[in-house]
């Protein structure tokens, strides 16, 4: 998996490191994790690494388009490593999870916009918002 990752780097022009490694097996592992979260992972990889580094690791892969950021309204930012295909999301109004969900529906950006106002349009971004698998049986037990 490691040579992978490697590959991913050098494909976008960018060095081998051992964090940029680490947060991309992170996210590739736990995908639609915060920036605390993708920190407290790669940690347990690499102790001394800084929160700094991890910060501008997530935004060199960001910018290099090997991960996606995402922030749904209300949320902290989340990454994943799903990109190029313009998927969408899940959130659960009540815990906060995530799923990936494919376009609803055409070829990208996925919907058409009813006035585009003079805008080329190639990427949608759509939230569905509800309640997740967990949070639907806790609220039907009165928890």
């Amino acid at each position: 998996m490691t040579s992978d990752l490697e590959a991913q780097l050098r494909a976008v022009s960018l060095r081998v490191t051992r964090p940029r490694l680490a947060v991309l097996a992170t996210l590739r592992d736990h995908p639609h994790v915060d920036t605390d979260t993708v920190i407290a992972l790669v940690r347990s990889e690499l102790p001394s690494v800084s929160h700094q580094a991890v910060y501008d690791v997530l935004r060199a892969l960001t910018d290099a388009g090997l991960i996606r950021r995402i922030q749904p309204a209300g949320a902290t930012a989340r990454y994943e490593t799903r990109v190029r295909d313009n998927h969408h999301h899940v959130v659960c109004r009540w815990c906060g999870a995530i799923a990936d969900v494919d376009c609803a529906v055409g070829h990208a950006p996925c919907l058409t916009a009813s006035g585009d106002h003079g805008f080329v349009v190639d990427e949608a971004e759509v939230v569905y918002w509800g309640a997740c698998p967990d949070c639907v049986t806790k609220r039907s037990e009165g928890n």
